[in-house]
């Protein structure tokens, strides 16, 4: 009997505290810290600026932080080999295509596509404004001796750039002094090649992206759009690839794929698709996943 008092008045106490608004206060749960994805990528998609837009996004939606680390998809497939990230977004087919196949990653998926093109100081001494194909520009750039500035840092615009001059039988070395070979990614190449009114080969995102800090560059092989672009081998697709996790412990095999859907899903290609025509008068991309 003695208990059963006590707990009633008990409860007129707890009563009597919430009528006059002192009841005890719960304290919130903390919120779940962020999950965090190793993203390796090319410099184009950050020097571009889309990762920057894009990216807000998915971190919201799945209570994740994104690392980036962007560098030529040489060195990012590297670092999906040795675990060290969790996807890659890159730019040299044939070498994502090795990667998945000697196991390092899983499900490649076309994720957006720009275009090369060749650009160089207005006064263009090699003559090559209006060329069709980047090759026939080469070959013209290499008969004039005229400077040329080269990424060399094993990226996908490198890979590119290397197979243009393997097709018209150039192999470019140290002994032709008009080749420059920078090790730097396509940022700080455009900007020398601005300083030293040289020719480069870059992606058309990055050079809009960067049009006001190279003034006195011009494209002069590719024409003004993608639509334009008359060389077919100057077409520059982007995959996504998560690593597999079977090869390394601490790879973070579900956000990477839910990643790479959140990347290839319809809203995020409608956001890819929509980037930089406001600035630009054109997309920086375009969009290439099937669902």
């Amino acid at each position: 009997m003695r208990n059963v008092i006590h707990t009633v008045v008990a409860v007129i106490m707890l009563g009597a505290l919430v009528a006059c608004g002192t009841a005890p206060q719960v304290t919130p749960a903390e919120p779940a810290a962020p999950q965090v994805l190793r993203l390796a990528t090319t410099t184009s998609t950050a020097d571009s600026g889309l990762l920057e837009a894009i990216l807000p996004d998915f971190e919201a939606r799945f209570n994740a932080r994104v690392e980036v680390i962007a560098v030529g998809t040489g060195q990012a497939l590297a670092l999906g080999q040795s675990g060290d990230v969790d996807v890659v977004l890159v730019h040299a087919r044939a070498r994502e295509d090795a990667f998945v196949a000697e196991g390092y990653g899983v499900n490649r998926r076309d994720v957006m596509y720009n275009d090369f093109v060749v650009v160089g100081p207005a006064a263009d001494p090699a003559g090559i404004a209006g060329i069709a194909t980047a090759a026939e520009a080469f070959a013209m750039i290499a008969e004039t001796g005229s400077l040329f500035a080269a990424r060399g840092d094993d990226s996908g615009t490198s890979t590119a750039e290397l197979g243009i001059w393997r097709s018209i039988g150039i192999t470019p070395t140290a002994e032709l002094n008009w080749y420059r070979s920078l090790g730097q990614g396509m940022g700080e190449t455009l900007i020398t090649a601005n300083e030293q009114e040289a020719y480069t080969l870059t992606d058309r995102g990055t050079f809009l992206a960067m049009r006001d800090s190279v003034p006195d560059l011009t494209i002069l092989v590719g024409g003004a759009t993608v639509a334009e672009n008359q060389d077919p081998r100057l077409r520059n697709p982007y995959g996504v690839i998560p690593v597999n996790p079977e090869r390394h412990e601490g790879i973070q095999a579900t956000l990477a794929e839910e990643f790479a859907a959140w990347l290839t899903s319809p809203e995020t290609q409608a956001m890819i698709g929509e980037y930089g025509t406001e600035r630009f008068g054109q997309p920086l991309f375009y969009p290439a996943a099937t669902q």
